[in-house]
C-alpha cells in the first residue's frame, strides 16, 4: 500500500481507539495496528477508557510499558460520557494537540486496524474530510461477517430513510470506522450533539449540512463474543429523530444549532424555482420585456431569471451581488437610510423577503411612496407568515428559538401576519390585488423530485383550509398610489395651468353673446 505522507515532513495522525469494559480485547486490537501506518505518520496511539469497571485501563498502560517505541497516551474518563461523550473526549485531544487527521477505532476488535492505512490514502492524499469505513458496500459481505439479520436489516431500512431525507447516497450510517481531517473537526459543532450512540449519525449530518466531502471505503465485518450496549430500537428511534430534526431545520422550520454548519453567508437565500414559491410566484408576475427593479436582491438570482425574460433590471443591495449577467444597474443602499435610488423608470418593484429585515418597515414604506406618482406600479412583496403553525406549535410548547434562516432567521427584526401585512400596506398606500399563503419549501429538503413536490402539494391543499394557520409564507401583489403630498403638489400645478384656460374660455362664452 503506497502511502502520500512525505518521509520528510510526515502528517500528523491520531489512531484514537475507544474503549469500554474491553479488557479482553484491548491488547489484540492494539498489537494489530500495522507498524507500516506508524511509520509512515508521525503518530500518536490515544487509548480513552470510558470509566470501565474492568482492568481496561491497566492493560492500556501495561501495553504501552512493552511497547516503549509507539507513542502512547492512556486516559480514564473518572464519570462515563457514553458512546459520542467519548468521541467528544478524542477528537477534542486531536484538536488541541495539533493533529493532522483523526482515525477512530474500537476497544472490542469490531473493526479491524488492518485497514488503517487504505481507508486513510483518501485523507492523505487530499482527496476527502472524512473517511467512513462501510460493511455495505460489498454485498452480502455484511452477513458473512456475522452481523445478526435484525441489525443487517434495520440497518438497511434506516439507511435507506435517512438517506430519502438528507438527499444523500451513503451506504451505511451506523458504522463506527471513522477517520476526519482535523481541521474539519475544528469546523463542526461536534461538541453540541448526543453523548449517546446516535452521536455518529449526527455527525454525518453536520458533514452533509457543511458540504464537506465523504469517502466511503468497504471493511471486513467482524462480530464476535463482545457484548453490544446498544438497545436497537431506542437507537433506531433517536438516529429517525435527529434526521427529522435536521430536515425541519434546513427547511427552516425548526432551528438547531447542532446543525448548523458552514460559515455565514446568503446561500439560504437562492431562489426556489420549480415548484409553488415565492420565487416562482414572483418571476411568474412580471411579464416578458419589463421594467423591473429588485429591493433588496441578495445574490441576484431573480435578477439572472428576469433579464433570461428581457426584462430591463436594476437591483438594490447594500453589498454588491454577484450578479452572472450583465446590464444590470446596480445600486448600493442600506434599506434603513435615506433612499438613494429612483424607482420611477420601473414598473415592477421586488421586495422579496426584505421587510421583515429592516429596523423601521414602515418608515422605509414611507419613504418608498414619495417616490410615486399618478402612474400605478406593481408591487411584488413576500415575508415569512409567524403565525405558521410550526411557530404556534413552538409557542405552545415554550420555544421561541431564532436561528439561522427561517421565518425566526436571527436576522429578522419585524414579524409578520397576513392581518399585519395586509394592514401596513394598506397604511402606506397599496391597493392588494392578490394575498395569498406560501407553502415551505419541502423540495429545498427533500429534493426537486416527487416526494418534495408531494409535500409542496398537501402543504396547499393544507393552505386551501387556513391561509393564516398553514402558510410558510405570505405573497402580496399590490398597486401604488402616490403620497399625499406628491398629489398636493401634483393638485397645484395642474390647477394654476387650469385656471389660465378657464378664464380664457369664459372670455370667448361672453364675447359670443354680445
Amino acid at each position: 500500500m503506497s502511502l502520500a505522507a512525505s518521509p520528510a515532513t510526515p502528517q500528523r495522525l491520531l489512531i484514537f481507539v475507544i474503549t469500554y469494559r474491553a479488557e479482553k480485547t484491548l491488547t489484540w486490537v492494539l498489537s494489530r495496528i500495522p507498524r507500516a501506518i506508524l511509520q509512515a505518520y508521525d503518530c500518536e496511539v490515544l487509548v480513552v477508557d470510558d470509566a470501565s469497571t474492568d482492568g481496561t485501563f491497566e492493560i492500556g498502560h501495561e501495553w504501552k510499558r512493552e511497547h516503549p517505541e509507539i507513542r502512547m497516551t492512556v486516559l480514564r474518563n473518572d464519570y462515563n460520557q457514553g458512546y459520542g461523550g467519548n468521541q467528544k473526549v478524542g477528537y477534542t485531544y486531536a484538536i488541541e494537540n495539533g493533529f493532522d487527521f483523526v482515525a477512530m477505532i474500537h476497544g472490542d476488535g469490531q473493526y479491524a486496524p488492518e485497514e488503517l492505512p487504505r481507508l486513510m490514502e483518501p485523507l492523505a492524499t487530499g482527496r476527502a474530510d472524512a473517511v467512513l469505513g462501510s460493511r455495505m458496500m460489498e454485498k452480502g459481505a455484511a452477513r458473512k461477517g456475522g452481523m445478526p439479520l435484525y441489525k443487517y436489516v434495520g440497518n438497511r431500512i434506516l439507511t435507506r430513510l435517512q438517506n430519502l431525507l438528507l438527499q444523500a447516497k451513503l451506504s451505511e450510517y451506523h458504522c463506527g470506522y471513522r477517520l476526519f481531517a482535523v481541521p474539519i473537526l475544528k469546523a463542526l459543532p461536534f461538541r453540541l450533539n448526543t453523548n449517546d450512540f446516535h452521536f455518529d449519525t449526527e455527525i454525518i449530518i453536520q458533514l452533509l449540512n457543511g458540504g464537506f466531502r465523504i469517502v466511503e471505503l468497504p471493511i471486513p465485518t467482524y462480530y464476535g463474543d463482545e457484548i453490544c450496549y446498544v438497545h436497537g430500537l431506542r437507537y433506531a428511534k433517536e438516529v429517525m429523530h435527529a434526521t427529522l430534526r435536521n430536515t425541519a431545520h434546513r427547511a427552516g422550520l425548526l432551528y438547531q444549532r447542532r446543525f448548523d454548519v458552514g460559515a455565514a453567508d446568503n446561500r439560504h437565500y437562492d431562489l426556489k424555482l420549480g415548484y409553488p414559491s415565492s420565487h416562482s410566484w414572483a418571476l411568474a408576475a412580471v411579464p416578458p420585456c419589463a421594467s423591473v427593479i429588485d429591493i433588496g436582491a441578495g445574490p441576484g438570482g431573480m435578477a439572472r431569471e428576469l433579464a433570461r425574460k428581457g426584462c430591463t433590471v436594476a437591483v438594490v443591495d447594500e453589498f454588491s451581488p454577484d450578479l452572472p449577467v450583465e446590464n444590470v444597474r446596480v445600486f448600493r443602499q442600506n434599506l434603513d437610510a435615506p433612499l438613494g435610488f429612483d424607482v420611477g423608470p420601473y414598473k415592477y418593484l421586488l421586495l422579496l423577503d426584505v421587510i421583515e429585515h429592516l429596523r423601521a418597515p414602515e418608515d422605509f414604506l414611507e419613504r418608498l411612496r414619495k417616490q410615486f406618482t399618478h402612474e400605478p406600479k406593481t408591487l411584488v412583496l413576500t415575508t415569512a407568515n409567524v403565525a405558521f403553525v410550526i411557530q404556534r406549535l413552538m409557542l405552545l410548547a415554550g420555544q421561541f428559538n431564532y436561528g439561522k434562516l427561517g421565518i425566526l432567521d436571527r436576522t429578522h427584526t419585524r414579524l409578520l401576519t397576513f392581518r399585519s401585512t395586509r394592514h401596513m400596506l394598506r397604511d402606506h398606500g397599496f391597493r392588494i390585488k392578490t394575498l395569498r399563503g406560501v407553502p415551505a419549501p419541502f423540495p429545498k429538503v427533500l429534493g426537486n423530485g416527487p416526494l418534495g413536490h408531494a409535500a409542496v402539494k398537501a402543504n396547499l391543499a393544507l393552505i386551501r383550509l387556513s391561509k393564516t394557520l398553514f402558510s410558510y409564507q405570505i405573497y402580496v401583489e399590490a398597486e401604488t398610489t402616490p403620497d399625499v403630498t406628491f398629489v398636493l403638489q401634483d393638485t397645484q400645478k395642474k390647477s394654476a395651468e387650469r385656471a389660465p384656460k378657464l378664464q380664457i374660455a369664459r372670455g370667448s362664452g361672453t364675447g359670443s353673446q354680445g
